[in-house]
């Protein structure tokens, strides 16, 4: 069955049989959604974002110069997690809740916790 026609109940199924043990923390992410190819391609160009700081730091560039593309992947960075905490919001969190994890919450506090430092 092709992942866009099943039903999130049925994608969450599957994804419990796909971890290694059950438990809350392992789980199997659908590498041919749109959302997972979203996130590598936002990482990528972070990635290249990196690269050229370092070229531009090894070339002995403006240190303004620098900073301001240090500042840009910062940016790009926050919003990563921003987009990744509301994918694992609104299927793992919920799915878990749903599932009698309530244990997730706990998790989820902790992990806003560490992001919003």
């Amino acid at each position: 069955m092709c992942a866009c026609e099943r039903t999130k109940g049925e994608a969450a199924a599957e994804n419990a049989e796909k971890s290694c043990c059950g438990c809350v923390k392992h789980k199997y992410r659908d590498k041919d959604s749109k959302e997972y190819k979203c996130l590598v391609s936002r990482l990528k160009r972070i990635e290249g974002q990196v690269r050229g700081v370092c070229k531009m730091v090894e070339d002995d560039r403006y240190c303004v110069d620098i900073l301001t593309q240090v500042s840009a992947i910062q940016s790009a960075l926050n919003a990563f997690n921003k987009e990744l905490l509301a994918q694992h919001i609104k299927s793992c969190v919920v799915d878990d809740i749903r599932a009698g994890h309530d244990e997730v919450v706990d998790e989820l506090v902790a992990t806003l916790q560490k992001v919003m430092k």
